[in-house]
């Protein structure tokens, strides 16, 4: 006679776990952000980014004349491909031994997910290094005013929201005068309410001395939508509602190694790179 309430789907639970983790991740840091614009697209999509100007006429324009033609210019920026990246790590019978099954794969699948969140978020920090708007000031605050003022003037919209990324020393000095709380989503530390700012991430990725503001409004995310075709039929992989990744645990018996293996394609990019202000910290007098 078969044991009683025996766990025999341990792997699909995991593999649910963290997709939900991941999601749950991934919807808290769109909601701090304030991004509204969630694209599904499918793999392969070349995304691209653009810098505006507009240049208006000032001429008077009699009664009953041709109105001349304002000139509104948009140019490419660099293009993000939408692709699969996939990932694979794996526990050894050893570590199950001495943790448990569920608890090694467990802390592994930690710092997996820690990992997978970094890749996301150091390549929307390398591209907000390339925003083509440009501030100096002596000094955090003086910097984070400049580039508020920046960022409010290239969108010029009433309800703006404001959002910058800076460097963890950077902030240090201004905090331990500060009465503010610090708190952490995705791998990041934030203050929300910060100096005129809807959120500011700080990051050790990002350059001391810099500091990078957008508008919520030109954040976007791009994926891969792991709910749709062929795919969640051809393997096994759990997904959780916004098929942001897919996740299925596996045993490789010839290397006797529980695995993780994951598939996602996810950007965060800022839609306009003359939207993006890089400020520079100047020593301050």
């Amino acid at each position: 006679m078969p044991e009683q309430n025996l766990s025999t789907n341990l792997g699909k639970a995991l593999s649910i776990d963290f997709v939900e983790q991941f999601g749950q991740r991934m919807k808290t840091l769109q909601e701090l952000l304030g991004i509204q614009r969630t694209l599904p697209l499918s793999a392969g999509t070349l995304i691209k980014t653009y810098t505006s100007s507009v240049t208006l006429s000032g001429e008077e324009v009699a009664p009953g004349a041709l109105i001349p033609l304002s000139e509104v210019k948009l140019e490419e920026g660099p293009s993000h491909e939408l692709t699969w990246d996939k990932k694979r790590k794996a526990v050894a019978m050893e570590d199950v031994q001495k943790y448990g099954f569920e608890s090694a794969v467990n802390l592994s699948d930690a710092k997996f997910l820690n990992e997978v969140q970094k890749g996301i978020r150091t390549k929307l920090l390398k591209q907000l290094a390339t925003g083509t708007g440009k501030a100096e000031g002596a000094g955090l605050q003086q910097v984070m005013a400049k580039n508020w003022a920046a960022v409010t003037a290239a969108f010029d919209e009433d309800d703006v929201e404001i959002v910058s990324f800076i460097n963890p020393f950077d902030a240090g000095e201004y905090l331990a005068q500060a009465n503010v709380t610090v708190q952490t989503a995705f791998g990041m530390t934030y203050l929300e309410g910060f100096l005129n700012n809807r959120v500011v991430f700080m990051s050790a990725d990002i350059p001391q001395g810099m500091v990078y503001t957008t508008a919520a409004n030109n954040l976007v995310v791009a994926y891969a939508d792991m709910t749709q075709g062929a795919i969640g039929q051809a393997f096994d992989f759990s997904k959780d509602s916004t098929g942001l990744i897919g996740v299925t645990h596996d045993i490789n018996k010839q290397r006797l190694t529980a695995e993780t293996i994951t598939a996602y394609g996810v950007v965060l990019f800022a839609e306009r790179l003359d939207g993006v202000i890089v400020g520079t910290i100047a020593p301050e007098a």
